[in-house]
């Protein structure tokens, strides 16, 4: 147990986990002065929460081309639609690929390519559960336009979820950063959408597993792709 504590600890931890930690850690202490079996247990929830706001060096693929996941989690649907109006992807329908996040997966989200950001929006609404279908329109979420350098475009919308209450974006409009660049944070629980470009085919199932920065979902001009990464 102890050497599984110890590798969990040896992963960086984002800053906005910082304080969460901090709390636990004290409510901790104090509830050891009440009964040893509590501090216990509220060690092992500082651990899950240090856990959960962990942030892992990524092996981000090095094609510009390629749109890689913006979150870790299950790919949980795929399907046309049309992209919400604040993203201005236009009113055609897009193949929009949905990732799910539960409570244990990462929750660092992470610049599916790069390029500069056109849209934010941020939208008030309700916390459904994430994995389904009308989370996207009716559930709290924050959206981005991101454009590359040949002026194609996707959306990637940030979805509170039944648990999550909390979205954060580091972003601002104007902002240019690599795929990979690590934009955004949704505490417990979620789910990110991506809207590719008219005519990209994903390269992702249902079902599939993703890693941020790593699972590539999609090629911008073709089935070749460059696997070579760096380290972010």
């Amino acid at each position: 147990m102890f050497m599984n504590m110890l590798k969990i600890v040896a992963v960086p931890m984002h800053k906005e986990g910082r304080k969460f930690v901090a709390i636990f850690a004290a409510i901790s202490v104090c509830l050891s002065f009440i009964w040893e079996p509590l501090f216990w247990l509220g060690l092992g929830i500082t651990v899950w929460c240090y856990y959960f706001f962990r942030d892992p060096i990524r092996i981000i693929p090095q094609d510009p081309d390629l749109v890689v996941s913006p979150a870790d989690g299950i790919v949980s649907l795929i399907e046309k639609v049309v992209p919400p109006v604040e993203l201005d992807l236009g009113e055609a329908a897009l193949t929009r690929i949905s990732v799910f996040m539960n409570v244990f997966n990462c929750h660092v989200n992470r610049a599916p390519i790069s390029g500069t950001v056109t849209h934010i929006s941020y939208h008030h609404g309700k916390f459904l559960n994430a994995s389904l279908d009308k989370a996207s329109q009716h559930n709290e979420r924050n959206g981005l336009s991101i454009e590359d350098s040949n002026g194609v475009r996707i959306g990637v919308v940030q979805i509170a979820g039944l648990v999550a209450r909390r979205i954060v974006c580091f972003v601002q409009v104007g902002d240019l950063f690599n795929a990979g660049y690590r934009f955004g944070l949704i505490r417990f629980g979620s789910r990110l959408d991506i809207y590719l470009p008219t005519g990209i085919a994903p390269l992702v199932s249902v079902g599939q597993t993703a890693v941020a920065g790593e699972t590539v979902l999609a090629n911008l001009v073709g089935s070749q792709r460059n696997l070579i990464g760096a380290s972010e």
